[in-house]
């Protein structure tokens, strides 16, 4: 069976060492072009969240290659997202698309749970290869956040523009060929050297936190490529969400490990904002008070357009700002987002920062 699933930043390595591992034939979206949103945009709802729009565009450039299968996540509480796949569902099968759909709800019951949703579609896998294979994507996974948190170090005071960014593609082209985790160990180590060489040992003098809803912070052709521009305005980006959190939100088998991060967060948001609200609104409040503590100089919130989650945190957002004197842009991008319009706003929000921060209360 051709297996295929969304772009979202890096999770295609992921995704691939897992599917690999238990002999399946996967089948890549194509990297997303304008291409892929027109798709998407022509055959979503006109008010669907821009994540939507482009991971239906996966769908349909992923199909047109011949995947049979496609795997989806779900999820639950306020935020759209749980209903994306049903949506997407309904508008593939009303075009006439001939596929199968897995949707990868988060597991309540550990592995049982998540086992008996791979098996549902893909037959008898044996569970030793899941197994191996969700170790070797895990694996993947924490090597990536580590080697990107260096390279979002290294942006900002890199000797020629670019740089960094050859080494980090460099990086993921050999991680998803890597089949061991020694290899993966051996990779990341020598490519953290590559770019601690690089840096020789400097730190942007200016610090800028970037929290808002997962995709749009972690894909790229969302985010209209906000973390390199701001590497090329001199500035060291900061966040807390990673591919790594989003696999762990939604399926990781750790429960308590789950609940104590939950109650960390909730903690560092409750004067603000006192319960869930879907989405990744309730870690928007709570990173930018832990950024803050953290010593950045100003906090950039990144969203889709309609994101209620964000909307809710950007509504609280003002006051986290005046009580910690720690400025705060709120960005909600769509497919009509200007390129020209968002780096004015960027280097505005920059050109404030050194003076203003110096002012900021302590915590």
């Amino acid at each position: 069976m051709k297996v295929t699933y969304p772009h979202m930043g890096t999770l295609n390595i992921v995704l691939n060492a897992l599917l690999r591992e238990v002999d399946l034939e996967v089948v890549p979206p194509p990297p997303i072009t304008k291409r892929t949103l027109e798709l998407g945009i022509a055959n979503s709802p006109e008010f669907a969240c821009l994540p939507l729009k482009i991971t239906l565009g996966n769908f349909l450039e992923a199909l047109e290659r011949g995947a049979e299968l496609i795997i989806m996540a779900g999820g639950c509480g306020p935020c759209r997202f749980g209903y994306y796949a049903q949506v997407q569902r309904e508008i593939l099968t009303d075009l006439g698309c001939n596929f199968e759909m897995l949707v990868l709800e988060p597991p309540q019951s550990g592995w049982p749970d998540f086992l008996k949703q791979i098996r549902s579609l893909l037959g008898g896998l044996p569970v030793a290869a899941i197994r191996r294979g969700w170790i070797l994507g895990w694996q993947k996974v924490k090597a990536i956040d580590w080697v990107e948190e260096e390279v979002e170090r290294t942006r900002p005071v890199e000797p020629f523009s670019g740089q960094a960014d050859r080494i980090f593609r460099d990086f993921l082209a050999q991680l998803d060929q890597t089949t061991t985790t020694s290899g993966i160990q051996r990779l990341t180590m020598a490519t953290l050297g590559d770019l601690q060489d690089l840096r020789n040992g400097q730190r942007a003098n200016l610090q800028v936190g970037v929290v808002g809803e997962i995709y749009t912070v972690l894909e790229p052709a969302a985010n209209q490529d906000l973390l390199r521009r701001l590497g090329s305005l001199g500035v060291e980006v900061r966040r807390k969400l990673r591919l790594s959190h989003w696999i762990g939100e939604h399926l990781t088998l750790n429960k308590k490990k789950k609940r104590r991060l939950r109650l960390e967060l909730e903690k560092l948001a409750a004067p603000y904002l006192k319960h869930f609200v879907g989405g990744h609104g309730l870690e928007s409040v709570g990173h930018t008070i832990e950024l803050c503590r953290e010593g950045v100089a100003g906090v950039i919130q990144i969203a889709p357009l309609t994101c209620m989650p964000e909307i809710v945190a950007e509504s609280v957002l003002p006051q986290v700002s005046a009580d910690l004197s720690l400025p705060v842009l709120t960005l909600f991008v769509d497919e009509h987002t200007a390129e020209a319009g968002l780096q004015t706003r960027l280097e505005a929000f920059i050109d404030l920062l050194p003076a203003r921060s110096i002012s900021r209360k302590s915590i």
